[in-house]
């Protein structure tokens, strides 16, 4: 029984290593995606070659080739007339590097995860949530290109709709290998009122509606169109009018510039209330320490990236503080996923136990 504990143990050490290293992946490829969307770079590349992509041009003539290519779309007819062939390749890197790095991370995915399967250490709940994760992945870069190629033909930039798409899936990807990684233990489940638990999870879908809508900003460049705070258009809450001027009045909600970025500071607000009343209620109803300080974390976590939101609308948003925002966004993410799942309620038999039976049976 020792050596079965000792073997399961070491081998849940190393698949909660694989997912960390693929979660913190994920996140650099958030931001890297970030900076080639706020240096105008996602358009560079015209075609999707998931094999042959790989390599970018290596010599003279395939940069060349390059650059007529991007020189047939929009974007560089109506934004970019006169760049030069050095200029392109700025924005090529960042996007060849955005890509390589999906490729990469499908890599480093895939193969740990058949190599643990044909190890035998996977329980079968965990094997179907890996194997859910990678489809999702897989999803994901069809859904890049999918955004992409919104861009190519009728437009000088992605559809709004397609870019918010891409960045939620990124990052539901990114809140199931963690919340995998925090079931990956035999933590017992904290005490907590229903309350407590439901707020939670509260707090983890508010979060999620506020990356979609800081992709619809994105999109819509819409912070750089209302750069004053607490007021915006005039007023703390604009005028119908101005907030509803297209038909049918739900295209507003995601191609009104003016509505969207409300919508993103509404919720952001009742992000922030909704976290102080949790910590408020964490402390009052006297829950265990550690839901006391995943509260405390969160809460701060979020007054942080509040302020950083506001401090990248005042100044137009410049690129070190558009993503020192989404870093935050995503810290945002991690501490919410933490806090769910502390409080969320667990099954009687955890992940290590399938994973030392496991390890029984193949030893």
């Amino acid at each position: 029984m020792n050596g079965i504990l000792a073997y399961q143990a070491s081998h849940l050490r190393v698949v909660r290593g694989w997912l960390i290293s693929i979660a913190a992946l994920i996140a650099i490829m958030v931001l890297v995606g970030g900076a080639t969307r706020l240096t105008e770079s996602g358009l560079s590349i015209v075609e999707w070659k998931p094999v042959t992509g790989v390599l970018p041009p290596l010599n003279q003539e395939q940069w060349t080739q390059a650059f007529d290519a991007y020189k047939t779309i929009p974007q560089y007819r109506q934004l970019n007339t006169g760049m030069d062939l050095d200029e392109f390749k700025t924005i090529f890197w960042w996007e060849w590097s955005h890509r390589l790095l999906g490729r990469v991370i499908g890599a480093a995915f895939l193969l740990p995860f058949l190599w643990l399967m044909w190890r035998g250490v996977l329980g079968a709940d965990l094997r179907r949530r890996l194997w859910l994760i990678f489809g999702l992945g897989a999803l994901q870069g069809a859904v890049g290109w999918w955004m992409v190629a919104s861009g190519l033909s009728q437009r000088v930039e992605v559809s709004q709709y397609r870019l918010a798409t891409h960045l939620v899936l990124a990052l539901l990807i990114f809140a199931g290998i963690v919340w995998t990684v925090r079931r990956l233990s035999d933590r017992a489940r904290s005490a907590a009122s229903s309350r407590l638990r439901i707020t939670s999870v509260a707090l983890l879908v508010l979060t999620f509606v506020q990356l979609y809508l800081g992709a619809l900003v994105a999109g819509l460049r819409a912070g750089k169109i209302y750069n004053t705070w607490p007021d915006i258009d005039g007023g703390l809450i604009p005028s119908a009018a101005r907030l509803f001027v297209e038909a049918p009045w739900w295209r507003n909600l995601f191609d009104n510039t003016l509505t969207v970025q409300f919508e993103h500071r509404m919720v952001a607000y009742a992000l922030l209330v909704t976290a102080l009343l949790h910590v408020l209620d964490a402390v009052r109803s006297r829950a265990e320490r550690s839901t006391i300080n995943g509260a405390l974390w969160l809460a701060a976590v979020v007054t942080l990236q509040a302020t950083l939101g506001i401090l990248t609308l005042l100044n137009q948003v410049p690129i070190d503080l558009a993503l020192a925002h989404q870093a935050g966004a995503i810290a945002v993410l991690t501490l919410a996923v933490f806090q769910a799942e502390r409080l969320a309620r667990r099954q009687p038999e955890q992940a290590t136990k399938k994973m030392a039976r496991s390890a029984s049976q193949t030893g």
